[in-house]
């Protein structure tokens, strides 16, 4: 899947559509993600509640 980036104030940001959020299991109004780039490539996960 392509998606274009969208100027956001000072940074850029990319629209998750709701059927990847709902794969991943994250629910955009009460979880946290972590952001991670391993060789180039960008990484969301859902933050596990401790």
């Amino acid at each position: 899947m392509k998606k274009k980036m969208y100027k956001s104030g000072n940074a850029w940001a990319v629209i998750i559509q709701k059927p990847i959020l709902e794969l991943l299991d994250i629910n955009p109004e009460k979880d946290e993600i972590e952001l991670t780039v391993e060789n180039k490539t960008l990484k969301i996960e859902k933050v596990k509640n401790s």
